[in-house]
């Protein structure tokens, strides 16, 4: 069985069978022949967000015979527990198995030590609090409230939902006894939950202390980020003590919250926050200034952050390697943060940047501030360029498809996409049916990525390996969409 190599403590959620007594036999052998294995056997009922469709007393009929074939702990949600005659958990115990009170909230995070409070008169060898993430500074109301009851009892917590990761990753570092993670992708029992190989490879979370050193990417959407892989990748190979996380928000006071209050050492800043970040520095780098985005922060020993722009180097290097930019006549699509720093980075290499924005007025700002042009997008089946660049979402893994361009507009000799999730997106496969040369946006990613973990670090970047695992990753996930 795949789960145990990967780990020998299980949670075998019987809610998910059809008939889960019909199946205990079976368990029982399971767990008769593989003693390494400890084991949690959990019912949860339909009402407590649970797969399991009859009452309390079926659940507990479950529980009390998992106990009987060899569990060594068993869940009951507090909803069940609060509802039961005294004595009746005690036919639990009897079986040898430790218990488990668990509360799960689907919807929020909220009032965890009143819920620490209902759970303790049931003395539990182990009190389970599960909440929901609606912000990231949940993550850290959840550390807290381990922090603060690591020392009463055996407790075990964790945020659910994608901005949750912080607790799944942090958690143990904060007190909590064990964590959950999927056996395999694909085989989540809850939002936001990570496979095991994942946390114990890319998270190392059995190797996370108190000098553990916390960085993350921080925007909307990094869902599908490779930065924590590439990033966690290059602090394993070079033995930093230090982990990468995914920081999914669009709100900057909810991001600061984290920073302060984790705290987290250093930032990768993605869209939409690589402007908005600037006034919440205490200095930057010439070039962010100039800019007037910044992807790179550090965090100092007294909490100040200071920020620095990689984005334009790594935009500027993969061209300058297959052109002179000096001259050149390059379209740049969009005007966030990666448009600006193409564009800015484009004119100081002397180049004849043009600028095409869905919004007009913002592209008009840009190229004013940065002495560029505005172009339209009517004339573009008729103009031709050295360089096209996408610098917008468009193609990225996880944003909702448009059109970018149509391939007669793409009139270049050379395609430049910053996306570089998909391997392969809409614009490049346009451009590479039309016999265009293309530089995929991995190039752009890993080159911004060296330069900051060399800013945190102090160290070289291992850059070929952070390329080999980026594309690796990319690969397999190409495969995987091939076969579905």
């Amino acid at each position: 069985m795949e789960a145990v190599r990967e780990n020998t403590f299980l949670e075998f959620r019987l809610d998910y069978l059809a008939k889960p007594l019909a199946a205990l036999p079976k368990l029982k052998q399971f767990l008769h022949e593989r003693s390494e294995v400890t084991a949690i056997a959990t019912c949860r009922r339909a009402a407590t967000g649970g797969k399991f469709k009859s009452t309390i007393a079926a659940e507990l009929e479950v529980l009390e015979k998992a106990a009987n074939a060899g569990f060594h702990l068993v869940d009951v949600e507090l909803q069940t527990a609060e509802a039961l005659k005294r004595g009746q958990l005690d036919k639990l115990r009897a079986h040898g198995a430790a218990l488990i009170i668990s509360y799960h909230d689907f919807a929020a995070t909220k009032d965890l030590d009143g819920i620490f409070e209902r759970i303790q008169p049931f003395q539990p060898e182990f009190v389970k609090v599960v909440s929901t993430a609606k912000h990231l500074a949940d993550n850290v109301t959840m550390m807290r409230f381990l922090e603060r009851t690591r020392d009463l009892t055996s407790v075990v917590g964790i945020v659910m939902g994608e901005q949750g990761i912080i607790s799944r990753v942090l958690g143990l570092r904060a007190g909590s006894v064990f964590t959950f993670a999927a056996a395999t992708v694909g085989e989540e029992t809850g939002p936001g939950q990570i496979a095991v190989r994942t946390l114990n490879e890319t998270y190392r979370i059995d190797q996370l202390d108190a000098a553990t050193k916390v960085y993350g990417v921080a925007g909307n959407p990094v869902k599908h980020s490779l930065s924590p892989l590439m990033m966690n990748t290059a602090f394993r190979r070079e033995t930093v003590n230090a982990v990468f996380l995914a920081l999914q928000t669009s709100k900057m006071n909810d991001l600061l919250t984290l920073v302060r209050e984790v705290p987290v050492n250093g930032l990768a800043v993605t869209m939409p926050l690589k402007e908005e970040i600037l006034k919440h520095l205490e200095r930057t780098d010439p070039l962010s200034e100039k800019v007037g985005a910044c992807n790179t922060v550090v965090r100092s020993a007294e909490g100040k952050l200071y920020g620095f722009n990689t984005d334009v180097a790594a935009v500027v290097r993969p061209l300058e390697r297959r052109l002179p930019l000096k001259d050149a006549k390059i379209l740049v699509m969009g005007a966030g943060g990666a448009a600006r720093a193409a564009v800015f980075g484009l004119k100081e290499k002397g180049a004849e940047v043009f600028v095409m924005n869905r919004t007009p007025e913002t592209a008009q700002k840009l190229a004013r501030q940065a002495k560029a042009k505005t172009f339209k997008r009517d004339q573009l089946a008729k103009t031709s360029f050295d360089v096209i660049i996408n610098a917008t979402p468009a193609g990225m893994l996880g944003v909702k498809p448009q059109c970018l361009l149509e391939p007669k507009e793409i009139n270049a000799r050379l395609v430049f996409d910053l996306v570089y999730n998909p391997l392969e997106t809409p614009l490049i496969r346009m451009a590479r049916e039309k016999g265009i040369p293309v530089v995929t946006g991995i190039e752009m990613f890993v080159h911004q990525g060296a330069r900051q973990f060399e800013i945190w670090t102090g160290k070289p970047a291992p850059e070929e390996e952070m390329l080999r695992v980026v594309i690796h990753a990319l690969r397999q996930q190409a495969e995987a969409t091939r076969s579905e």
